[in-house]
């Protein structure tokens, strides 16, 4: 039952990262409107010309990582931070739209726990 549910976190992460991560490319979902703050923060992140592509990139190639389930540790513990700031960002700067933030976050640290014997080597003192 636990691997079910944890799987289940990995293919719900996957599906959503593939389609978050495309959307920054092609535009095909509407974009709730933001807090002035963090409007100014995502127009910064846009404005470096590299930061969002390369957010997609890993949400893409993560999601499809996820889906295969190839090299799953090491693209969750890449996806990781950019979770972390996408919650953090909403958390001091657009609390009302921290939910898919929060529900990325813990779907990522879900497929961390599934993959956690791949951790232990990192983790040893």
């Amino acid at each position: 039952m636990k691997d079910k549910l944890l799987l289940t976190a990995q293919v719900l992460s996957a599906i959503m990262l593939i389609i978050f991560g495309t959307n920054k490319f092609l535009q095909f979902m509407p974009m709730p409107q933001p807090t002035p703050e963090m409007g100014a923060f995502i127009g910064a992140l846009f404005t470096t010309g590299y930061l969002m592509t390369l957010v997609a990139i890993i949400e893409i190639v993560t999601g499809i990582a996820f889906l295969v389930n190839k090299f799953t540790p090491l693209m969750a513990l890449i996806l990781m931070p950019v979770m972390l700031n996408a919650l953090l960002a909403h958390l001091f700067l657009d609390p009302a739209g921290i939910a898919g933030a929060l529900f990325l976050t813990v779907l990522t640290l879900l497929v961390m726990i599934r993959h956690k014997e791949a951790y232990t080597t990192l983790l040893k003192p």
